[in-house]
């Protein structure tokens, strides 16, 4: 039985631009790959070759330091450069640079493995922990500890498949694509954490999705896909885990205290590859899309190629761009430099028009007419977590739960007043992020002198 979430909005989709476009390996290869040492929730990972090294496709180049997920090459060839670059997430990251040598020369590691169905949970979590994955519809984090943690405390595992953020449509190429790998990767995800069951969720608009992984699971009824009425921000986990359990998880909690587990269809084909044919996280399906780019498609990249290349395999842009995004128009993250490299999360580059972008005009004076509260999908109060916001109020915000938002841009989408809601969350957040630090870093300190 499906059930719904609160709030939610109706944004323009714009997948015809892309949604019937196969995915394709980049018809020219970068020369370059620029491949960040962060590129999961967590520390960074440190770099262990140096300049001059000769790697191959799915050498360890980067191990990790605490909670993350090991890092490799995505390309064969040299190492020119261990450095700090300029990193998607903002700033400069520490990044090993190859040259590609167009050979695609695999490392030895990389073998196809013929005993999967003898392997334990514990061993197909440890694969995947050594290849790196991360969750790829978006956040990044570590693949290996969201299951390690949900061994014996959940009943539930979803993959996500909603894809409800407009314009991206990489997730969807894939489960027509590699419906097998996804099913696959489901049933290695099951295995892992101890369950017999998933459950697949795909929203409506993708019909042909859901009738091809249906197809693919047939009689064997340990893999059900759910079609789900097309609503953003339904691949939000909170949301899709309300949506197909009826479970509401509770502020400030996390999916495992409803006895549920969410990862992404991409990770689940990502586990199949890696369990199956050994091969770490080097590559990823990208939508490269928008009024921007002279042809919208999908294609198949290896990690750390340079976003202006991608842009080039797109056919360059035919008007100048309003803003290059990461991801989709709610959610994505600007790209300030083109030469910054995608990443394990990074499903889309979105290249707006100035119409695309319909540029706003400046913030008028808030109505209340609450229609920001209506459409927040976490029960939040956006109206009122702003005005303590814009007076520094950060006590007060935080008793709003403002740490709860998800950043969905719902809130933005829907206000007549066009205030940059989502934007002073943000800040916000980052605000009481580092107070909190700050008065951490105190009490030790007076903890040290007594």
């Amino acid at each position: 039985m499906l059930h719904q979430f609160f709030g939610g909005v109706h944004p323009a989709e714009h997948k015809d631009l892309t949604e019937h476009k196969a995915t394709t390996p980049l018809a020219e290869a970068p020369a370059q790959v620029i491949i960040p040492m962060a590129m999961h929730v967590g520390a960074p990972c440190k770099p262990v070759v140096a300049v001059g090294d000769e790697v191959k496709v799915g050498q360890l180049i980067g191990e990790t330091t605490g909670l993350g997920a090991p890092i490799h090459a995505s390309v064969s060839g040299k190492v020119i450069a261990v450095e700090p670059r300029p990193y998607g997430g903002g700033g400069m990251m520490m990044s090993v640079v190859i040259e590609n040598d167009f050979q695609n020369t695999l490392d030895p590691s990389i073998k196809h493995r013929d005993n999967v169905d003898a392997l334990t949970g514990a061993e197909i979590i440890e694969i995947v922990k050594n290849a790196g994955i991360t969750g790829m519809g978006g956040a990044g984090f570590p693949t290996h500890v969201k299951l390690s943690g949900a061994v014996g405390k959940v009943d539930t595992l979803i993959l996500n498949g909603a894809e409800c953020e407009p314009y991206i449509t990489s997730d969807h190429r894939l489960m027509l694509e590699r419906g097998e790998a996804v099913i696959g990767g489901a049933r290695l995800m099951a295995k892992a954490v101890g369950l017999k069951e998933a459950t697949i969720g795909i929203e409506l608009n993708k019909p042909d999705a859901i009738a091809h992984l249906k197809e693919l699971v047939g009689d064997a009824g340990d893999v059900h896909v759910e079609g789900l009425k097309t609503r953003y921000p339904q691949g939000a986990e909170k949301q899709l885990i309300q949506m197909i359990t009826g479970r509401q998880v509770p502020p400030g909690k996390l999916p495992a205290d409803v006895k549920c587990v969410v990862s992404n269809v991409a990770t689940a084909a990502a586990i199949y590859d890696a369990v199956t044919e050994g091969r770490p996280l080097t590559q990823r399906g990208v939508t490269l899309t928008g009024g921007a780019v002279a042809e919208p498609k999908n294609v198949l990249a290896p990690v750390g190629t340079p976003v202006s290349h991608l842009i080039k395999m797109a056919g360059g842009f035919k008007v100048d761009p309003d803003r290059v995004l990461f991801g989709g128009p709610m959610m994505g993250n600007p790209i300030y430099n083109l030469d910054v490299p995608m990443m394990k999360s990074s499903n889309c580059i979105l290249s707006m028009t100035k119409e695309e972008a319909a540029e706003q005009d400046p913030a008028q004076t808030c109505i209340r007419c609450g229609k920001c509260v209506e459409a927040c999908p976490m029960h939040l109060t956006p109206v009122f977590m702003r005005q303590n916001i814009a007076k520094r109020r950060w006590s007060d915000a935080e008793a709003l739960n403002v740490m709860d938002c998800i950043e969905c841009g719902s809130c933005n989408y829907i206000c007549p007043a066009r205030l940059p809601l989502v934007q002073s969350f943000r800040t916000a957040k980052f605000e009481i992020r580092d107070l909190a630090a700050k008065a951490k870093a105190a009490k030790e300190k007076e903890a040290a002198k007594a």
